[in-house]
């Protein structure tokens, strides 16, 4: 398993921009078969309240191009100057070439600064800030870019209960740098293969292309309709491997990080929902305080974006500020996957984040 040890990295920056329009839980009481008992108690339990949706016409990529400009303006830097282009999305624009190709073109960046995609969601954006460090740290760069978005609301079953009323839209922009005195910086990664069909998209790639068998829609023994072209989720599986797998992990890196885990001023985890979230935190024993939720309660499930997406939303306000936070990262899902860092944040000179607004794009 991958741990790697850094200094003189880090987060100069990051955005995140969701899409305008707001589908609450209350909209979708018919998928409930109208119990609004049911519905207040997933609201109290998961943290079910409402989601971002993006318009047909809009992508990961649409949103992430926002989100880049905007963080590239506020920190007064020309694209030119980046060297790297992460781009992690389960919802490119296209099989080829990348997003972070095409975001490449659209920012206007030079021919030496390297573009690929990362074909992760919920663990993706913290793959891509160890791949950006180690980049960085070879002395290759000095400058990357990691996008991380999704649009999964369209890939979920309207009908489908299972996932329906959790998933949302959002595109963000992180910016890492070398910065002498920065750090340190720890990360730890992992993956299971075996549980890869808890999570899945079963049709549209090149083992069972789209057909007019897959689109046809199905029930299962809970009443979830889908079809094959559809987000499948096993639920009990995710949640057991999030709540066993992932404290273990977050202990093991703070173990070899020699950090106490009172020194961890927050853990901001992939906002699957309300309950994982705060499972994990009482499993590691810290007051949830600690544990950010809200931007779920605020976007829904966003995927890759989830975790600046809560960093941009809740923390913004004491990590733009002048004293050093400790922050323990953590995403987890689809592979199943998982990745923790431990940073130091002091300095950042952006968070943010902000609505779509449709311009922009090239």
């Amino acid at each position: 398993m991958p741990s790697n040890h850094f200094s003189d990295i880090s987060l100069a920056g990051s955005v995140t921009v969701v899409p305008e329009k707001i589908r609450s839980i209350e909209a979708d009481t018919d998928l409930f078969g109208g119990n609004v008992r049911q519905i207040e108690r997933l609201k109290k339990t998961l943290g079910l309240n409402e989601r971002r949706i993006a318009e047909a016409s809009v992508t990961a990529l649409d949103l992430s191009q926002q989100a880049a400009e905007s963080l590239l303006a506020s920190q007064s830097l020309s694209a030119e100057a980046l060297d790297g282009i992460l781009f992690v999305t389960q919802t490119p624009d296209h099989s080829q070439p990348s997003n972070a190709s095409l975001m490449h073109r659209k920012l206007g960046c030079a021919s030496h600064c390297a573009a690929l995609d990362v074909n992760l969601g919920c663990s993706g954006y913290v793959y891509a800030l160890w791949l950006a460090f180690s980049l960085i740290a070879n002395g290759s760069s000095s400058k990357i870019l990691v996008c991380a978005g999704d649009t999964l609301s369209r890939m979920v079953h309207p009908k489908d209960r299972s996932v329906a009323a959790l998933f949302g839209d959002a595109g963000s922009a992180t910016l890492i740098e070398k910065r002498a005195g920065a750090g340190p910086s720890w990360f730890r990664l992992g993956s299971d293969g075996s549980g890869s069909e808890a999570l899945i998209v079963p049709a549209g790639g090149a083992r069972m292309p789209l057909s007019a068998e897959t689109s046809v829609e199905q029930s299962d023994a809970e009443g979830n309709i889908r079809c094959l072209e559809n987000l499948h989720m096993q639920g009990s599986e995710v949640f057991n491997f999030s709540i066993e797998v992932v404290p273990r992990e977050i202990e093991a890196l703070l173990a070899e990080a020699n950090c106490p885990i009172d020194s961890v001023d927050f853990f901001v985890l992939h906002q699957a929902n309300r309950y994982i979230v705060h499972s994990i935190g009482k499993r590691l024993k810290v007051d949830l305080k600690r544990c950010p939720i809200a931007s779920f309660e605020a976007f829904g499930n966003v995927s890759s974006a989830s975790i600046p997406g809560a960093l941009a939303y809740e923390l913004s306000e004491c990590l733009l500020g002048a004293e050093r936070q400790r922050l323990l990262l953590s995403g987890f899902g689809v592979g199943l996957s998982w990745a923790s860092c431990l940073l130091d944040i002091e300095g950042m000179q952006s968070l943010r984040w902000e609505l779509y607004s449709g311009g922009g794009v090239k």
